[in-house]
């Protein structure tokens, strides 16, 4: 299960990505926007980060203008590691080496394909755990205040 959100700068990206995740029958589900009427999008974000954090989805995809909105909400969340991609590179790194769970895109800085190259990327990508785990430990540590 994938959970999506986006706000009226990033909707058209996740249609795309429906899109993507239909046609590899890949379960989901959507918070919203579907439209460009303009909205707010950290109550967006605020649903697709604490039903990952819950444990409703493994993972979540959110998308607005540039991403970075919507990754600050979102890693308001404990537990949640949202990560802002406009390319290969970093998405596979985020997952490898950092364990995110939270893919954020940019609607006004990548188009509809990119968008779906990411999301795959994204969704295939295991994390590497060994010295990276170490570190994410370290990461829940200033979550619990203990760092």
């Amino acid at each position: 299960m994938i959970l999506l959100g986006a706000d009226h700068g990033g909707v058209a990206l996740k249609a795309a990505i429906k899109r993507y995740l239909e046609e590899n029958e890949i379960p989901y589900r959507d918070f919203g926007t579907n439209d460009t009427d303009s909205v707010d999008y950290a109550p967006i974000a605020a649903q697709v980060a604490h039903g990952v954090a819950g444990g409703q989805a493994e993972k979540g995809i959110l998308c607005c203008g540039t991403g970075i909105g919507m990754s600050i909400a979102a890693n308001k969340v404990k537990g949640v590691r949202a990560s802002v991609c406009s390319e290969a590179y970093s998405t596979e790194m985020t997952r490898r080496h950092n364990n995110a769970n939270i893919l954020c895109l940019g609607g006004r800085v990548i188009d509809e394909a990119k968008a779906v190259e990411l999301t795959k990327i994204f969704l295939e990508t295991e994390f590497e755990g060994g010295r990276h785990q170490r570190r994410l430990d370290e990461i829940t540590a200033i979550e619990c205040g203990e760092l």
